[in-house]
């Protein structure tokens, strides 16, 4: 006898249904956290604030023309501003950072990664307000200096942009030297050993092997910076001492404050706006550089 053959429609039908129940759940998730919630903030856009808050929906474009003004123009500059050194400066902490754990033994490196990570064990909160410990006028840091005679009155380094960058930093260190150690890590020894048997010096293979094929971790780890950086309220409100106006003090304010959810909901469009281009661009960057290294 013949085996029973299932129609090819049952067949897709069967596949579909598989899929289905295998991405229900991870769509379902995106749908109602991430999907409604940006249909949401979209719609808010469109409308604007009432007499004494709430919202009035009638559609207007009038938030998008306020973005233009110069004093929200700034504090978006601002935000880019921090977030861009702060990312800048963790690629020069974490690569080298990453480098030398890599060249450890394999038994220290685990040792050396829990230290990386050590941080994220404490809560954020209590983390930054150790930095005003640390800065403040009558602070370890203005102590010390003082008590050196290095200085002869304590500094200014609570409530300044510095103390900003130097809190996200602090904060955010880990999520570059985690995907530059991954990167370095799977690189292979091979290569950087073919380039010294060619007669390279240590300076030459690393900028001609090593750093052209961990570039791809580098953007990851740029990206896993700056993203957070850039929207980030708890630091620079209390390293900022409110002088230092991010935009994500901002939208806070919008929302809490002047309870204006359109204008409030049309800046952090932006914003998202601005991290998926961010985001496309580190795509793209990674794929040139992945294809180029394949071609050579």
């Amino acid at each position: 006898m013949s085996a029973t053959r299932t129609p090819p429609r049952a067949a897709r039908r069967e596949r579909l249904v598989g899929r289905l129940a295998t991405l229900g759940p991870g769509l379902g998730y995106l749908t109602v956290f991430m999907l409604v919630p940006l249909a949401l903030v979209l719609g808010y856009t469109l409308f604007h604030r009432g007499r004494f808050g709430g919202i009035v929906y009638e559609a207007s474009a009038d938030n998008y023309t306020r973005v233009a003004d110069g004093l929200y123009l700034g504090v978006i500059w601002t935000s880019v501003k921090i977030a861009g050194i702060t990312t800048l400066l963790a690629l020069l902490l974490g690569y080298p950072t990453a480098y030398l754990i890599a060249q450890l033994p394999r038994a220290w490196r685990t040792v050396a990664l829990v230290l990386v990570v050590l941080p994220f064990w404490t809560n954020f909160l209590i983390r930054t307000y150790a930095w005003i410990i640390l800065l403040n006028s009558e602070g370890i840091i203005n102590r010390a200096l003082t008590g050196l005679g290095i200085i002869q009155r304590p500094l200014e380094l609570l409530y300044t942009q510095g103390a900003v960058v130097g809190g996200l930093l602090y904060a955010y260190l880990p999520l570059m030297v985690l995907p530059l150690y991954s990167a370095i890590e799977r690189l292979d020894p091979q290569l950087r050993e073919a380039s010294a048997n060619l007669g390279a010096r240590p300076a030459r293979t690393f900028w001609s092997v090593t750093l052209p094929l961990t570039l791809p971790g580098a953007l990851t780890g740029c990206v896993f910076v700056f993203v957070p950086s850039l929207g980030n309220f708890v630091i620079p409100e209390l390293l900022g001492g409110g002088r230092t106006v991010m935009v994500g003090n901002l939208i806070r304010d919008q929302f809490l404050k002047a309870r204006d959810w359109p204008f409030g909901s049309t800046l952090a469009l932006i914003v998202i706006a601005l991290l998926v281009l961010l985001l496309m661009a580190q795509a793209w960057a990674a794929r040139r550089l992945t294809d180029g290294t394949d071609r050579a």
